[in-house]
């Protein structure tokens, strides 16, 4: 968890304007899955707490069912709302929709034992991600996961009984995250500096590469550039509803003493060979989120409450960066939840396809 959440969390000692939940005031989100009460005296069900970035608030969704399958587990990475599980002892692995905070049961799908490659491991994940099919059945729906290293891992958990294995030709990827376009129904991969985006096909996996061309580049000065020099730089790419896709570059001081710094490059066109990317302070009506899940866009209008034009995050910092003005406004003075019986999940966002209240939620 990052350090500016889990300081958020620990700045009240009790529970202030924690709210439960109500399928008539909270059916929109996207929400922020900050962990877990276990009850003692419920077996199997816990009260799960979340951020709603809409509305700004707290509140507890009671007595969630958490699978037996899911028993021994902690989650290790998130997509599309769908949690990755590890089992503490044999390291198997599984998705499910438990992340979910509104559905009565949940989906647990085993996924085939991980191999690593030579020179590589599978024990450190950097990110993961999914295919969009709306049938968690599908055939063909199919998961990736980005390995701290060179190891990318592929397979579709309803057909495949193994996992195919991809060295990638860079070893530092881990500040790039790996995504799903529904546009091109490929996974996409930021190339450390930005340089390049690489790609595989659903079909066979096939890799290839494109180049980033940039345009209107933001004029900085010398100590501009000398700070964006001493910070670590995490690069998104973002795809909109309507299939329009960003290139977000994230700056962090590796002291935290400041707040991030963004650089927004939107897709202008595309050839076989590149994509021309145009630097912009104007994202429009959409607002992008970040953390250690996949990124994904909304429209602000699609969840009242959000600030559009702007950048929800949890990992340097945890509030909405906008883009205009270049502000950072922190969530950490509202009320938070320390209690020491809360177990903190990863802080991922989940999108409110997998948070509305579905038929059959609670």
């Amino acid at each position: 968890m990052s350090r500016s959440l889990n300081n958020g969390l620990s700045l009240m000692h009790k529970m202030m304007g924690v709210r439960r939940f109500s399928s008539s005031s909270y059916n929109t989100g996207p929400f922020l899955r900050l962990g877990s009460m276990v009850k003692e005296d419920k077996d199997g069900l816990d009260d799960v707490l979340l951020f709603d970035a809409a509305k700004e608030e707290l509140f507890t969704v009671p007595d969630k069912p958490h699978p037996h399958e899911l028993a021994d587990t902690t989650v290790v990475a998130s997509s599309l709302g769908w949690g990755f599980f590890s089992g503490f002892s044999d390291r198997s692995l599984y998705i499910s929709d438990h992340l979910n905070p509104l559905s009565s049961t949940s989906k647990v799908i085993p996924l085939p034992p991980l191999t690593a490659l030579s020179t590589c491991q599978t024990d450190v994940f950097c990110n993961v991600a999914m295919s969009c099919d709306d049938d968690d059945d599908d055939q063909d729906l199919v998961v990736a996961v980005k390995f701290l290293g060179r190891q990318l891992s592929l397979c579709r958990p309803n057909r495949d009984l193994r996992w195919t294995n991809i060295a990638t030709p860079f070893p530092f990827l881990e500040r790039s995250n790996l995504m799903f376009s529904n546009r091109d129904r490929k996974f996409y991969l930021p190339l450390p500096g930005s340089t390049y985006l690489y790609s595989w096909d659903l079909l066979h996996f096939t890799p290839s590469f494109r180049k980033f061309m940039y345009t209107n580049r933001p004029k900085l000065s010398q100590s501009e550039h000398q700070l964006l020099d001493s910070c670590s730089r995490a690069d998104h790419w973002v795809e909109s509803p309507s299939g329009e896709r960003f290139l977000v570059k994230c700056y962090t001081h590796h002291t935290l003493e400041r707040d991030p710094l963004f650089m927004v490059f939107r897709e202008k066109e595309e050839t076989e060979d590149t994509f021309d990317m145009c630097y912009t302070e104007d994202i429009g009506d959409l607002c992008i989120f970040i953390s250690d899940s996949d990124p994904f866009c909304l429209h602000a209008t699609s969840c009242p409450g959000l600030v559009p034009n702007s950048i929800y995050l949890t990992d340097s910092a945890f509030g909405v960066y906008h883009l205009p003005t270049k502000s950072l406004r922190h969530f950490d003075g509202k009320p938070f939840l320390g209690k020491g019986e809360v177990q903190p999940t990863l802080p991922h966002w989940l999108p409110p396809s997998t948070s509305l209240l579905l038929s059959g939620g609670a």
